[in-house]
Formats: C-alpha cells, structure tokens, sequence
C-alpha cells in the first residue's frame, strides 16, 4: 500500500506554506476575476526549482529524440524511484486545489497538454521553437479541441479544416472552451485535413498545428464569464485565412490518418487521471471545513455534530476522500513501475473521482447551512468548481463509454 514518504511530506509543507503566502491572500482577487493566476504559477515554478528542473528534463528528452532514441529502461527506473516524478507533480496539484482549483487548471493546459503535445509529436526544430519556453512557464499554452457543435464529440465532429495551399495551409474554424485561450502565447490547434476528397468529415485526417499569439485571421476572445473556475480564464479561438507553413505541422509530417486522433486520445489518459487529483484536494478541504463548522456551530445548545445526520455526512465525505486518494495511489504505483493507465482506467478514475468531489462539496454546503450559500465561507466556491469536474476532460456519460466500451471488447 502506498504511503507519502518523508521527504514527500516535507514537499507537501512547503507547497502548503507557498499556498498560505502567496495563494491565499488573492483568494477573492482570483475569485473575481481580477488576477490572472500566471505570476502565481511562474513564482511557484522558480520557488520549487520546477522551472530548473523542466530545464533539464528538456534537454534530456531533445537529445532523445535528436538521436532517434526512446526513454531506456533504466531511465524509467530513475525517473521512477520512491513513487516517481508523479508523486511530486501532484501534490502540488492536490494542495493547490483545496483552494483555488483554477490554478491548477490553468497550469495542467499549458504544462500537460500545450507543452506535453509538443514534446511527444513535434521535431526537435519544433521542440527547440516552443517547448523549452512553455516548460518553464515563460510563455502560456493553450490546447484547443473543443468547437461549439462538437464538444463530446470532439475528433468526429470537428469542423475546423485545415487546407492545403502550396506548401501551406490555410486553417478556418472555431474553437470554443479554451482554458488560457484569452491570454495563449502558443496554442496547439486540431484541424481536419480539407484535400478535396469525398472522405466524409467524420473521417478526415486530424492535424495538430502550432499557433502564436497575433498570427493574422486568428482572434483570441476576452475571458468567459463562468458558473465557477473564475481563476482559470477560458475563452474562445477565432481563425479565418490563418496561412500556416509546414513547419507548425507538428511533427512537419501529415503522417497517418491516425496521429492527430491518437494524440489528443492520450492527452485524455492524462487530463482524466490528473483530474482525480484535483478532486482530492477539494475533497480534503471540504471535509476539513466541514469537521470545524460541526464542532464548532452550535444548535439547541450542542455543537451539530453530536447529530446522527450531521455525522453520516461527515462519514460519507470521509469514505470519498479514502476511495479518491486511492485512486490516486494506485496512479503514481503505476507510474512509479514505468506503466500506464489505459484509457478506460483513466476514465474509471476521472467519473468516480468527480462526482465524489461534486457530492461532497454540496453535502458542504448542506452541512453549513444558510452559511455554506455565502461567498463569504469557502464551501460555496469549492462546490461551484466541483461541479465542472463533471463537465470538462470529458463528460461523466463519455467516461461510462469509454469504460463500457473497453469491457465489451475484453
């Protein structure tokens, strides 16, 4: 069974101090919209040294791929060690979240899936043009998939098409939901191969390309005005004529008719098990906010939590936090043995995980009451930004497919 070690505790402490320093005093400035949460996540980069450390992961990996190599065997068993690189990437994501899930959020776009996207597809040329600037945080990513007519259904129906002009293309289409799309230095765009063929639009090729701010015909929107998640802005992509040359084609290969579908797919295995993470953290502060207002809040002359009620909702907040950071165990043991997750597992974890962090923040709100629907007490922005675990990476009835998908076929 898997327990924090010692020095991973002592991690956990001192993201929890940055937290209490420079977090929490912005709370409402975040909550509001009024502060962009990227001077929060670049401090905490260089205060950790994940800045350094992104540096010289960088330079590892492009020597990798210059030289044609994949990881080693033994380099799996370094990068795995005492619960491996996934157990320091997620504590800061679980202890980030107990407050401002945002953050988080904001962060994983542009770290995981801008910044990841390219170092798993891209040259070295392309590597060298984007990734090492995005892995320190030194400019914004933004991922975009998501169109308006095709949320669920992202890859089959998307309609942003990308077509051929010489040596280049000409991108046209919308995309909607973009987390950091407002404020995006480097976006990675998926586009459907427009070649002229009678290939049904559910079948074209998938394209990934990427886009720097100001490009002309690409208009990046204001931030969405949103139910919760106010420190991570999201907002819209709007390309009309964008002309791209073959050198933001990452990879600079059309490839096979597969490789844009199978990158954002194992984008989803990443986005999904880190989203159980994020639940635990708001997990965790819900029933530490919860357990203090029980003791503390006293009704007909005794604190509510000598009642039965009272106490089964506590229970219930407790069993959830358990099944959640077991799920999250069980992620960084299989990180940590160089393996991983399917698609259903991470989907598996992504459904449980956040409808547990749903269910327990409105139990928090129940539980506080009158109190638990002002702003003033943290229970209701936990429970507003719970909510969109169910929504985003994937809706909870896309994970039931995918699930039930991969057990049909076994």
């Amino acid at each position: 069974m898997f327990e924090w070690s010692d020095e991973q505790l002592m991690v956990r402490d001192a993201v929890r101090r940055f937290i209490d320093a420079e977090v929490v005093p912005h709370i409402d400035e975040l909550e509001h919209g009024d502060l962009a949460p990227y001077d929060i996540i670049r401090k905490m980069q260089a205060t950790f040294g994940m800045d350094q450390m992104a540096r010289d992961r960088f330079k590892k990996q492009l020597d990798r791929k210059r030289a044609g190599a994949t990881e080693s065997d033994a380099e799996r068993e370094e990068r795995a060690g005492d619960g491996g690189a996934a157990a320091m990437t997620l504590i800061p994501i679980i202890e980030l979240c107990r407050y401002c899930p945002g953050i988080v959020t904001a962060m994983g776009v542009s770290l995981g899936l801008a910044a990841g996207t390219i170092m798993k597809q891209g040259t070295p040329a392309q590597l060298e043009r984007w990734g090492l600037d995005l892995l320190t945080f030194d400019t914004i990513g933004a991922w975009a998939i998501t169109e308006p007519d095709s949320g669920s259904d992202a890859l089959g129906g998307m309609r942003t098409s990308a077509r051929r002009d010489g040596d280049e293309y000409l991108l046209n289409g919308n995309k909607t939901f973009i987390t950091n799309g407002p404020y995006a230095d480097t976006i990675v765009l998926y586009a459907k191969l427009d070649d002229g063929s009678d290939t049904p639009l559910r079948d074209r090729q998938v394209l990934t390309f990427v886009l720097d701010k100001g490009m002309p015909g690409l208009v990046q929107s204001a931030p969405f005005r949103k139910m919760g998640l106010h420190s991570s802005p999201t907002g819209e992509l709007f390309l009309t004529d964008v002309r791209v040359s073959k050198d933001r084609l990452l990879g600079e290969t059309e490839g096979t008719a597969q490789s844009g579908r199978e990158s954002a797919k194992g984008n989803f295995v990443t986005e999904r098990a880190g989203l159980a993470a994020m639940a635990l953290g708001l997990i965790e502060e819900c029933l530490k906010l919860s357990v203090e207002y029980a003791r503390s809040r006293v009704l007909w002359g005794r604190p509510i939590g000598e009642r039965q009620l009272v106490q089964l909702k506590l229970a219930k907040m407790e069993v959830a936090r358990l099944n959640v950071q077991n799920l999250v165990f069980r992620h960084i043991e299989t990180s940590a043995a160089g393996k991983s997750l399917t698609l259903a597992e991470a989907s598996a974890m992504k459904l449980y995980s956040a409808q547990a962090a749903s269910e327990v923040a409105m139990e928090a709100v129940q539980l506080f009451g009158g109190n638990g629907y002002m702003a003033e007490y943290r229970v209701e922005q936990l429970a507003r930004d719970a909510k969109v675990f169910q929504i985003y990476a994937g809706t909870d009835e896309i994970q039931v497919t995918h699930i039930a998908k991969d057990l049909l076929a076994g």
